[in-house]
């Protein structure tokens, strides 16, 4: 039996949670678009190219978590789930996670979003494990601050580790599915490392590496 990561956005989906959830919160009218839209995009485009400041990131995309009752962010959550979220799970990466399941893998899903929204989509795709950054919960509400190692670049191998510790699995014979130049780290630690609809720099790195590149877009809506 095998442990099966995968990445999420652009990967398992075939855009952004953090992005869409952003264009969500614009659409309802509870952030300025304005400002927030070109927050939005000048975060999600330092992300593409490698050079995010996920500090700042996490501090911006967590606050309106802080701004809101639970119950009405909850609300909000699961419209956003049907409205954003279903439209970009392409078949075929419910195929790739049936395919691992039947093979009686272990499925995890390791993300640098946070686990308020990655932990529904998670459930829809029958993913019981996920590594999400952590966002501290006080007294019935959001704080809007990150809790523990953010699962980002580095932190993914440093959060995979820990979860190795406590389950008792290991990489022996470990796939990890990504597109993104940020995963590095983590491809480079599994068994059996593969190119999701690669980003450029990814792309240059597989090949150099003899990793198989693979598509989950070429049918999806």
């Amino acid at each position: 039996m095998s442990l099966a990561i995968f990445d999420l956005d652009n990967t398992l989906l075939g855009d952004d949670s953090d992005y869409l959830w952003g264009r969500f919160l614009i659409e309802q009218g509870l952030v300025d678009e304005a400002s927030y839209e070109r927050e939005n995009q000048r975060f999600y485009d330092a992300y593409r190219a490698g050079t995010l400041d996920h500090q700042a990131f996490l501090r911006f995309m967590l606050q309106p978590l802080s701004a809101h009752p639970t119950a009405r962010l909850l609300e909000w959550r699961a419209r956003f789930l049907q409205d954003k979220i279903e439209p970009v799970i392409p078949p075929e990466a419910l195929a790739l996670l049936a395919r691992h399941r039947d093979a009686g893998d272990t499925l995890l899903i390791i993300t640098a979003t946070n686990r308020f929204i990655t932990e529904p989509i998670a459930e829809r795709l029958g993913v019981p494990n996920l590594l999400a950054t952590d966002i501290e919960f006080l007294n019935g509400r959001y704080t809007g601050r990150p809790l523990g190692i953010p699962c980002f670049q580095h932190g993914k191998v440093e959060r995979l580790r820990a979860w190795l510790a406590e389950t008792g699995h290991d990489l022996t014979d470990s796939w990890f599915y990504s597109d993104s130049r940020n995963d590095l780290p983590l491809l480079g630690a599994v068994a059996h490392p593969v190119a999701v609809d690669p980003d450029e720099a990814l792309t240059r790195h597989a090949a150099a590496r003899g990793w198989p590149v693979i598509s989950l877009r070429d049918n999806a809506p």
